[in-house]
């Protein structure tokens, strides 16, 4: 069910989708920070090279400084931020820092564009430098000097790191935040198609008829569309029983005069023919009752209906085959637990345990038992007899309409209406050998 949710796959969809989005923001800010951190380093830096242009003087061919640079990593070894001015002749001064490293230089670096590059020292620490030479006056004459400052990146990386540290939760209580917002969205957007979806339960219990209430402008043609159609459906099932009404009671009457024909012609001493009329009058009766229970099976799988309690239909349909075999001393086994409903009309359950018990009752012994419950949204029926029963390769032989036995009176159409209706319901039904020795039927419908 879950699976089958649009509210639940638009939320995992817009969820997925939303934390796509903040992935790729995620990285396009973690790279616009890290450009904006080197940025800032290689600024830093030039501020440094001009301080330390400014201050730098050439001495016998060696460079010095008038002032060192106030920043004190400059003065801590190894504290990450260097700097070291060269001569053409050979001379060098570095930082403190340095220690006992010197910076690989880039010397094609010019007086009037730096150099910005990456260094490596040789203890394999990654290094951020720029180069500048600059044209200084000496004892001398004229002479220039190179002059690089470099940051080790582990400054940059840790300034990465930290700010992750930061992004990433953060991004993920954005991600949880937008999620719980789209899903409030998709329940409030959804509420309309909860609404029909219980507008539409109430109409197959049969607690209304039409679907009632506002729905959005998107929606309202929908339900209107389908009030039309049950309105139409259900006008169609009355004017469809109202026809099967009229022709049953249309051919009653000259069944009934035939009937009635056929006794007199008995009484004159015809009794052969009378016999063959009254056999083909009992034939035409059964096919209409046949065929008038089939199109009322044709009605049941309108949109909605009632429900119909099974204990009062099973006690009536217990009364009146009592009365109809009371020269046979049967024994009637009722056990229904708690209050089944059978989601139908009542005369259609009453069809339909009223041939099986006929049945059952036409070739028990002295027991006939019936048990009705409703588990695991079924409803089951079990009617079993005490009877001769039945081998398996009748039972599996057993087809629509046709009798597997000519002992007793019948025409065999009760079986096929049973099952007509039990198909219509979305029921099945099966024969099996009862634990009493006869047959037992099995009979389940889908309850609510």
């Amino acid at each position: 069910m879950i699976g089958r949710s649009l509210f639940v796959r638009l939320t995992i969809l817009s969820g997925a989708l939303i934390l796509l989005a903040l992935a790729l923001g995620g990285v396009a800010l973690t790279w616009l920070f890290e450009r904006e951190v080197e940025r800032r380093a290689i600024y830093d830096l030039t501020q440094h090279l001009q301080t330390l242009a400014a201050q730098v003087r050439i001495d016998n061919d060696r460079p010095a400084l008038d002032a060192e640079p106030a920043d004190p990593r400059f003065n801590e070894p190894y504290s990450g931020l260097y700097w070291q001015i060269e001569t053409p002749s050979g001379g060098r001064l570095r930082s403190r820092s340095l220690w006992d490293f010197n910076l690989p230089a880039d010397r094609t670096a010019s007086a009037t564009k730096p150099h910005i590059g990456m260094a490596t020292m040789p203890n394999g620490l990654e290094l951020i430098s720029i180069s500048r030479r600059v044209v200084l006056e000496s004892p001398a004459g004229a002479g220039n000097a190179l002059i690089t400052v470099a940051l080790d990146r582990r400054d940059i990386v840790t300034a990465r790191s930290a700010f992750l540290q930061f992004l990433i939760p953060s991004l993920l209580v954005l991600a949880a935040l937008l999620t719980a917002a789209m899903a409030t969205f998709l329940h409030m957007a959804l509420r309309p198609f909860r609404t029909l979806s219980t507008g539409l339960k109430a109409i197959h219990s049969g607690a209304t008829r039409t679907l009632s209430g506002r729905f959005p402008d998107e929606v309202q043609p929908v339900v209107d569309d389908l009030n039309r159609l049950i309105a139409f459906q259900d006008v169609a099932v009355a004017e469809a029983r109202a026809h099967a009404g009229d022709l049953a009671h249309g051919l009653k009457t000259p069944l009934a005069i035939l009937g009635a024909v056929a006794r007199d012609m008995t009484d004159r001493g015809q009794s052969d023919l009378a016999k063959d009329i009254g056999e083909q009058v009992h034939a035409m009766d059964s096919h209409v009752r046949r065929a008038l229970a089939r199109a009322r099976v044709g009605l049941v799988g309108r949109l909605g209906g009632q429900s119909t309690p099974v204990r009062p239909i099973v006690t009536k349909a217990i009364e009146a085959l009592g009365k109809l075999n009371r020269s046979r001393d049967l024994q009637w086994r009722l056990r229904i637990d708690g209050e089944p409903m059978f989601d139908g009309e009542a005369g259609d359950l009453t069809e339909i345990l009223g041939n099986l018990l006929d049945n059952a009752g036409k070739w028990a012994s002295g027991i006939v038992s019936i048990t009705a419950a409703t588990k695991n949204g079924q409803l089951r029926f079990v009617i079993e007899d005490d009877g001769p029963g039945m081998p398996h390769h009748a039972i599996d032989s057993i087809e629509r309409g046709k009798r597997w036995d000519n002992e007793v009176d019948g025409t065999g159409f009760g079986l096929a209406i049973v099952r007509d209706l039990v198909a219509a319901y979305g029921g099945m039904l099966a024969f099996e050998s009862a634990d009493l020795g006869g047959l037992r039927v099995v009979m389940t419908f889908p309850a609510r």
